[in-house]
C-alpha cells in the first residue's frame, strides 16, 4: 500500500467526513461543495459542513416555517423564504445552543470568533446560491458580521523560555515510580518539540505532520506543508538541531511503530504519530509549572518566537515569511505592535507624588 503522509491522511479522513456530513443536507450543498474544492482546504470544508448543518438544524428546530421539515428537504424556494430577520434570530442561537451527545444533550457556546466563522460559511453558501441565480435573494450579505476584538499577544520572556526549557529537560528529578519511568520515556521527544516549536515558530499541525525524512541536517532545514498546502523549507539553529538529533538517535529508535507510522518524527506513547491534542497537554502541562499564570499553547510558542524574531531583526518581511503568512498585515498587526518592554517602562514615568 503507498504511503500516506500526515497530510495526505488527514485530507482522506476530512473528505470522508464531509461526505457523511452531506448526507444530512439538502442536496444543492454538495453542489456547493464541488464548486469550493479547488479554493478551499479541507480542513476548512469540513468545518464549513459542521457549520452549515447547524445552520439547517436551526431552521427545523425554531423557524416555524420548517417545523415539520427534515435537513434534507430544504429547496432553493424554501431558502427564498429567509428573512434577514431570521439570520439575525440564527446569530442571537448561536451565542448558546443545545447538541445531542451520547451523555444526552449538552450546552454549546460561541464567543465572537466562533460566531463569525458559522456566519461566514451560511454566508458564503448563500452567496455562491445567488451568483448562480439559483435564490432570488441573499439576507445574509443585510447582516452585520460580529465585531472581532484584538487579543493581546501572550508570549514567553526570555527568562521563562529558558525555565520551561530546563523544566522539561531536568523537571523529573524530584519524581519516583511510573511518573519517572514515563517521564525518562518521553523527555527527549517533549524538549524537542518545545524546543522545535520555540526555535523555528511552525504551527503545531506543522511539527505533527513531520515525517523524520523532512529532516535535511546539511542544510539544518525542515520542509513543512503549510497551511494552504504550500510546500516551504525552515531554517533551524543550534539548539534545535542538537534537541532533534538526541531525540532522533536515542527514544525514538527504541519505539516499535505502528503499520503506517513508521516514517514520522514523533510518536506518541501507543506508537502512532502524535496528534494536536497531546502536544497541546505537554505544552500545558510543562508551561503551568513555569508560568502559572499565562495560558501557554503551542500557538504561543509560535508567538513566542515571532516577537522574538522581530525585535532581533525588525524585519517584519522576513518575520511574514518564515512564519508563513500570506499577508504582511497579518504579521505586523501581531508581531510590530509596541513592545511589552517599553510599555512597563512607561509604568513608572509618571510620579503620583513628588519626592
Amino acid at each position: 500500500m503507498k504511503y500516506k503522509n500526515y497530510h495526505e491522511q488527514k485530507d482522506a479522513e476530512n473528505i470522508q467526513r464531509l461526505r457523511e456530513v452531506l448526507t444530512t443536507l439538502p442536496s444543492f450543498v454538495s453542489d456547493f461543495f464541488r464548486a469550493k474544492e479547488m479554493s478551499m482546504a479541507t480542513t476548512t470544508r469540513i468545518s464549513y459542513g459542521y457549520d452549515i448543518r447547524i445552520f439547517f438544524r436551526f431552521l427545523v428546530e425554531k423557524n416555524p416555517l420548517f417545523k415539520n421539515y427534515k435537513t434534507t428537504d430544504f429547496t432553493y424556494e424554501d431558502l427564498d423564504k429567509i428573512s434577514t430577520v431570521d439570520i439575525e434570530e440564527y446569530k442571537e442561537y448561536l451565542k448558546l445552543y443545545q447538541r445531542e451527545e451520547e451523555q444526552g444533550e449538552i450546552d454549546i457556546t460561541n464567543g465572537e470568533r466562533g460566531m463569525k466563522r458559522k456566519l461566514s460559511a451560511v454566508r458564503s453558501l448563500f452567496n455562491y446560491l445567488y451568483r448562480y441565480e439559483l435564490i432570488k435573494n441573499n439576507p445574509v450579505v443585510l447582516v452585520d458580521m460580529p465585531k472581532l476584538h484584538e487579543k493581546a499577544i501572550i508570549r514567553l520572556e526570555p527568562d521563562e523560555t529558558a525555565r520551561l526549557l530546563d523544566f522539561i529537560e531536568h523537571g523529573g528529578d524530584e519524581l519516583t515510580g511510573q511518573k519517572k519511568v514515563y517521564y525518562e520515556k518521553t523527555k527527549e521527544r517533549d524538549l524537542a518539540i518545545v524546543t522545535l516549536l520555540l526555535g523555528t515558530g511552525i504551527r503545531v499541525s506543522e511539527c505533527v505532520g513531520l515525517d523524520v525524512t523532512d529532516i535535511d541536517f546539511n542544510t539544518n532545514g525542515i520542509r513543512v506543508i503549510r497551511k494552504g498546502g504550500s510546500e516551504m523549507i525552515v531554517y533551524f539553529g543550534d539548539e534545535v538541531e542538537k534537541a532533534l538529533k538526541d531525540y532522533i538517535n536515542g527514544s525514538r529508535k527504541l519505539v516499535n511503530p505502528q503499520e503506517g507510522h513508521e516514517k514520522a518524527l514523533f510518536y506518541s506513547t501507543q506508537r502512532r504519530r502524535i496528534g494536536v491534542k497531546a502536544v497541546e497537554n505537554l505544552v500545558k502541562k510543562y508551561s503551568r509549572q513555569v508560568t502559572p499564570l499565562k495560558k501557554i499553547t503551542p500557538h504561543k510558542l509560535r508567538s513566542t518566537y515571532g516577537t522574538t524574531l522581530y525585535q532581533e531583526t525588525g524585519d517584519i518581511y522576513l518575520v511574514a515569511d518564515v512564519l508563513g503568512h500570506k499577508d504582511v498585515n497579518t504579521t505586523r498587526k501581531h508581531y510590530a505592535a509596541q513592545d511589552e518592554s517599553r510599555r512597563r517602562s512607561a509604568a513608572n514615568v509618571v510620579k503620583l507624588r513628588k519626592e
